[in-house]
């Protein structure tokens, strides 16, 4: 199946949506993504808990839906037991038992798109593999990536063999339906302008970006501007504790005003911050007043 073209896509879309007097909706498009607002909880919230035995992976639907009252879920590929296909049906029947959605899968420890080494880069593409197919059995919509590159890498090098590898694993994503996005966890993955160029580059709409909230001092990264950079390619939204209430109020509404619909993952430790931010993404996204 070849690669759905972003620019060609949106371009016709704007065409419809001028012969309608109307916009097309994100859900016209080919790709899973989620069209409506929605709060997951990020696994790795309680990977403290599990790597401490307090309870596994197959445990967390139920922790979601009852400890929490939050339904989607979006798991790490290192916090899995033994993720063979038995295992997996057992994951996905619980997470039907408790009508809790995955919409993304992370996946963590397999290699980086941008290693110097030419095996290294194939072998990060043939890793990918296996939670591709997981991701589209567990019905998740994106697979989430690292990209982050060496210390002093070129930029440019790097563009040309991250291109060449996400090129190759999207010819695995794209029959599955599976998106492949990449989360901002340090290095080349946190300068906005080389993602949105290797994004325009690879040009498909199986291809994206997954937006981590990290808050650094604004002279370090300035979460708000790659936030409104990257928005137009993003999947998924990863909130971790803001500065302020102010200022996590103001990256949902830059959300909302540029146009992203699907889910916000909290990815707060502890029970009193993870609820505190549902409280949060309630209030604003949908109006809800809590009666505590």
């Amino acid at each position: 199946m070849p690669h759905i073209n972003r620019r060609d896509f949106f371009a016709r879309s704007l065409t419809a949506a001028a012969a309608v007097g109307g916009l097309v909706q994100s859900s016209a498009t080919a790709t899973p993504r989620t069209t409506q607002d929605g709060i997951s909880l990020a696994e790795w919230a309680v990977n403290q808990e599990i790597k401490a035995g307090q309870f596994t992976t197959l445990d967390v639907p139920r922790l979601t839906r009852e400890e929490y009252g939050i339904n989607a879920i979006e798991f790490v590929n290192t916090l899995f037991e033994a993720p063979t296909y038995g295992y997996l049906k057992k994951l996905k029947a619980n997470a039907e038992k408790y009508n809790v959605k995955m919409p993304v899968l992370m996946v963590d420890d397999e290699g980086d798109p941008v290693d110097p080494s030419k095996e290294e880069r194939k072998r990060f593409v043939i890793n990918h593999r296996k939670w591709i197919d997981a991701a589209q059995f567990l019905g998740c919509h994106s697979l989430r990536t690292n990209c982050r590159g060496t210390e002093g890498i070129s930029k440019t090098e790097a563009l040309n063999w991250a291109e060449d590898s996400y090129n190759a694993l999207l010819e695995y994503a794209v029959p599955a339906k599976v998106i492949v996005v990449i989360e901002n966890h340090g290095g080349l993955s946190d300068d906005a302008d080389w993602m949105v160029t290797l994004i325009n580059r690879v040009n498909s709409l199986y291809f994206g970006s997954y937006i981590d909230w990290r808050w650094r001092e604004p002279s370090v990264f300035d979460n708000v501007a790659y936030l409104t950079k990257m928005l137009p390619y993003a999947t998924g939204m990863s909130y971790k504790k803001q500065p302020s209430v102010e200022h996590f109020e103001k990256m949902i509404r830059v959300c909302r005003d540029g146009g992203y619909r699907g889910y916000y993952a909290i990815e707060e430790k502890g029970r009193e911050g993870i609820l505190f931010a549902k409280k949060v993404f309630e209030r604003v996204l949908f109006g809800k007043v809590s009666a505590s």
